[in-house]
C-alpha cells in the first residue's frame, strides 16, 4: 500500500526538492515537509487518512479503517513492520490467521475511533493502534488463560513494562497516542472474546483419544473465563457505539475531559504541542520484543 501511495504522490509533478529523485514518482517529498521519507499529507489524505471534518461532515466513516493501512514515511512503514513480525507472527501461529486479523483490525478501528475523538484538527496514519491492540490481546490472554502459564507472573510485568514505555513514547509531538490508548483497550478486551482456551485437562467428550474413559465431567472453560468474556463483549459494544455517536455527533471528547490532551503530547521546554498537519501513530522497539 505504501508503493501505491508514493506512485499516486508523484512529487517531481509538485516538488523541486524532492529526496532521492533518482526514483522518479516514487521519490520522497522534501524533508521539511516530510521527515520520515514519504509522501504529502495531500496524498494521504487522499488515499484515505483519518480526518474528523471528512468522517463527520462528509459522511467518510470509512477513514476509521483505511488509515490503518497508511503510512507516513519509510522509517513509518519499517517500525510497524517489524512490531507486527515480532508480535503478531506468534499469536497467528497459536491462535490462527482469522481470529488474530479479526483482532488487528477491529483494534485499529478502536484506535482510530478514540483518536478521531480527541485530535480533530490533525490528520493521523498508520497501523501502530492496531499493533497496540495486539500487544492488549497478549495481556488479556495471559490473564483470562492464567492457569495454564508457567511463569506467568514474569511474563505480565514483561508485558506491562513494554506497554508503558510504548505509552510514555507517545507523549511526544507528532505521536497520537490516543490510536495507541484506543488499540490497546479494544485489543486488550478483544482478548478476553477471542483468545480464551480449554482449560487445563480439559478433554472433548465428542472425540475423545483412544483408550480414555471418563471419570469426572470437566468443563472447557472456568467461570471466571466466561465472566471475562461477556463484560468484554458488553463493554466493546457499548464503548464503540457510545464512541461512534459522539463522533458522528461532531463531538470533541476534550470538552469532556480537559487534561486527557496530555495523553498524548505532554508539552515542555525541549518541543512544544502546537496543532500538526500530520500525526504517526509510531512504534518504537519496546513492542518488538
Amino acid at each position: 500500500m505504501f508503493l501505491v501511495t508514493m506512485y499516486v504522490n508523484n512529487c517531481p509533478e509538485n516538488s523541486v526538492s524532492c529526496v532521492a529523485r533518482f526514483l522518479g514518482r516514487f521519490s520522497f517529498q522534501p524533508l521539511k515537509e516530510n521527515p520520515l521519507l514519504g509522501p504529502s499529507s495531500t496524498t494521504l489524505e487522499e488515499m484515505g487518512a483519518l480526518e474528523v471534518v471528512k468522517v463527520v461532515h462528509e459522511h467518510q466513516a470509512w477513514r476509521l479503517i483505511t488509515c490503518i493501512w497508511l503510512h507516513a514515511g519509510v522509517f513509518h512503514v519499517l517500525a510497524n513492520m517489524l512490531s507486527l513480525i515480532f508480535i503478531g507472527i506468534r499469536l497467528e501461529q497459536e491462535f490462527g490467521f482469522a481470529r488474530i486479523g479479526l483482532l488487528y483490525v477491529i483494534s485499529g478501528f478502536g484506535g482510530s475511533l478514540l483518536s478521531a475523538l480527541f485530535i480533530q484538527s490533525s490528520i493521523s496514519v498508520g497501523a501502530s493502534g492496531a499493533l497496540f491492540g495486539l500487544l492488549g490481546s497478549m495481556l488479556s490472554e495471559l490473564i483470562t488463560n492464567w492457569t495454564i502459564y508457567a511463569n506467568k507472573l514474569a511474563a505480565l510485568l514483561i508485558l506491562i513494562f513494554i506497554v508503558i514505555i510504548n505509552l510514555a513514547v507517545g507523549i511526544l509531538p507528532h505521536v497520537d497516542n490516543f490510536a495507541h490508548i484506543g488499540g490497546f483497550l479494544s485489543g486488550f478486551f478483544l482478548g478476553f472474546v477471542f483468545l480464551i482456551r480449554p482449560q487445563f485437562g480439559w478433554v472433548s467428550q465428542r472425540n475423545p483419544p483412544p483408550g480414555y474413559i471418563a471419570t469426572s465431567f470437566k468443563r472447557k472453560h472456568k467461570k471466571y473465563q466466561y465472566v471475562l468474556w461477556v463484560l468484554s463483549l458488553v463493554l466493546l459494544i457499548v464503548g464503540f457505539t457510545v464512541g461512534l455517536v459522539m463522533l458522528l455527533r461532531g463531538k470533541d471528547a476534550n470538552d469532556y475531559c480537559s487534561w486527557c490532551h496530555y495523553l498524548s503530547c505532554f508539552p515542555t521546554s525541549k518541543w512544544s504541542c502546537k496543532s500538526q498537519k500530520m500525526y504517526c501513530q509510531t512504534q518504537i522497539r519496546g513492542n518488538e520484543s
